[in-house]
């Protein structure tokens, strides 16, 4: 049935009219086969071969329609804003977090095996994610606690009342309690962020608070002040109290060249003021081959005198007992700029760290620290010496032993390999030699030009007493008066017809070629000599010359003369 919609009226029932003259109600196809693969295929009619809407509508007028979402019966709001740009919560407020401070009440009946208390007042940190309006609690930690401090609500949503409803960050303002999970959380304070953010929605914030103090935190800061044991005293439990974890580090330079093959090293001297205690570390460098232990000296107390009643004893052997010492080394010991022997080597502190200069700064004044300019390095650098070539095998693959202690194969030119792969210039050679039965010896000489390695393989001769077969494996052949530190090898510019070509202490002449070596030289002309070309040439003309006689001979003779021929040839 098609729908007149010229006339403009509604498409309302009772409004539409029916074409009587329309014989083809039929949907268009939109389903195509291509190769043997279905493909979906747009509808260029609509059904019953009627022309579709889309089709007459410009670029402009569907831009129109999509933008458009009337909110009438007929026609649009011309009046409607144009709509605004979505950006998702994730990409607006990526990294944006609300933080707050506050603190919750612990009560008694949860403080336990603790008669000194009756409560606790612990502080935290709430967080406030706005990407997804998740929160999480913290407690910062507090040293010597011995309470499990860290996060206390992990990342989540958090529920606000009993019917499921969740926290917003609208629900949020400082002065206000929070109960989660069983724990009342009062909210004190934000950060200069969060109080920005809070200000720009409307939301007024109330008067910020401050956190109650501990009870128990002040009478422990008020029992160790009036407990606290002059330094001099040397009491062990103030001192751990006091000086724990304050180490003064100097970097000294351990001078061992009086001993054989001795050198100087730089090392690392540790100070600890809890104890009085010194160890001392190697800087060891990257391939220095030494040993990865770093310690020279493992942490103890060092005598700086001893009673003169253990001297005769063997010191290496008997330990020396604290009764025996008089003095153990002291900060007042330790200056930079100045020289210190500690367990009979000798150390130049000639720097030191931020923590020590202000250490001395104000516990030792009086003391001056001179930083000193030093040389650091362990070793020098050594110039690589390559060993002479020894003969054994290639010189790639002997280099390679001086390079690595596990010698890897040498590289090759992978583009060169795909292109000449199985290209190879052929040579028909003779030895050069005084001995008489090397007369009538015949090679043929193979030069590969993917890797410009040469072969040479012997043609067995009949009764000859020599057996045939391959005379040089595929090597790389340099020429004669090379050196090792700069080979030269043979390329195909060098073989020529009639040229001499030494192969080990073997001398071959060449003598004859196959035609592929002349149409692959005469491509890189440019690269090959002209004598190289001239020779190849002169040799394939002479012989084309005297194929040709030998055909024309053997076309005019007879067949009897031409048996004769065969015959000699065969003998």
């Amino acid at each position: 049935m098609s729908i007149n919609i010229g006339h403009g009226l509604p498409f309302l029932p009772g409004n539409s009219f029916r074409d009587l003259t329309k014989s083809a109600f039929h949907r268009s196809q939109t389903l195509d086969f291509k190769n043997g693969y279905a493909l979906p295929r747009r509808p260029a009619v609509g059904t019953g071969q009627d022309p579709l809407l889309s089709v007459n509508i410009s670029h402009s007028e569907k831009n129109q329609l999509i933008r458009d979402i009337p909110n009438l019966t007929y026609g649009t709001d011309t009046h409607r804003p144009p709509p605004l740009d979505f950006i998702p919560a994730h990409a607006a407020y990526d990294k944006k977090v609300l933080r707050f401070y506050g603190y919750f009440w612990q009560e008694d009946d949860e403080v336990l095996h603790s008669p000194a208390e009756h409560f606790r007042i612990r502080p935290v940190v709430i967080y406030y994610h706005l990407e997804d309006d998740s929160m999480c609690v913290t407690e910062p930690p507090v040293e010597n606690s011995g309470i499990p401090q860290g996060k206390l609500i992990k990342r989540q949503r958090l529920t606000k009342n009993q019917h499921g409803g969740l926290y917003h960050w609208k629900d949020l303002n400082v002065g206000m309690d929070m109960s989660l999970f069983g724990t009342v959380y009062r909210i004190t304070h934000c950060d200069p962020f969060t109080q920005d953010f809070m200000e720009s929605q409307g939301i007024v914030l109330n008067e910020s608070e401050s956190i109650p103090s501990d009870p128990y935190t002040i009478h422990r800061a008020q029992a160790q002040q009036t407990h606290i044991i002059p330094y001099e005293h040397n009491h062990q439990l103030e001192r751990f109290l006091a000086l724990d974890r304050q180490v003064l580090r100097f970097y000294a330079l351990w001078d061992d060249t009086d001993s054989l093959y001795g050198e100087k090293r730089p090392v690392t001297l540790h100070y600890y003021l809890v104890d009085d205690s010194v160890d001392i570390c190697e800087h060891h460098e990257a391939n220095s081959g030494r040993d990865p232990f770093p310690v020279l000296l493992s942490r103890q107390k060092i005598p700086k005198h001893i009673k003169s009643t253990c001297e005769p004893f063997p010191t290496c052997v008997l330990e020396v007992s604290p009764q025996d010492v008089k003095e153990y080394f002291s900060p007042e010991d330790f200056r930079v700029g100045e020289e210190v022997t500690l367990m009979g080597r000798r150390f130049l502190l000639y720097d030191c760290d931020d923590f020590t200069k202000k250490y001395y700064e104000q516990n030792h004044p009086d003391i001056l620290l001179k930083p000193l300019t030093v040389d650091t390095r362990t070793q020098q650098d050594i110039k690589r010496v390559i060993p002479p070539y020894n003969g054994f095998g290639s010189l790639e693959d002997s280099l390679q032993n001086c390079l690595s202690l596990i010698p890897e194969p040498p590289k090759k030119d992978v583009i060169k390999l795909l292109e000449n792969d199985n290209k190879v210039l052929r040579y028909v050679a003779r030895l050069d030699s005084q001995n008489p039965l090397d007369e009538g010896r015949r090679f043929i000489l193979s030069y590969y030009l993917s890797d410009d390695m040469i072969s040479v393989f012997e043609r067995s001769t009949r009764n000859s007493g020599i057996i045939g077969g391959k005379f040089l494996e595929k090597t790389r052949v340099p020429k004669p008066g090379s050196s090792v530190e700069n080979p030269e090898y043979y390329t195909p510019a060098d073989f020529s017809i009639g040229a001499t070509v030494e192969v080990f202490g073997h001398r071959f002449v060449l003598m004859d070629a196959d035609r592929y070596v002349l149409r692959y030289l005469e491509s890189l002309y440019n690269h090959i000599p002209e004598h190289t070309l001239s020779s190849l040439r002169q040799k394939f003309g002479a012989s084309q010359t005297s194929a040709q006689e030998e055909q024309h001979e053997g076309e005019t003779d007879d067949p009897s003369s031409q048996d004769t021929k065969r015959s000699l040839n065969y003998q």
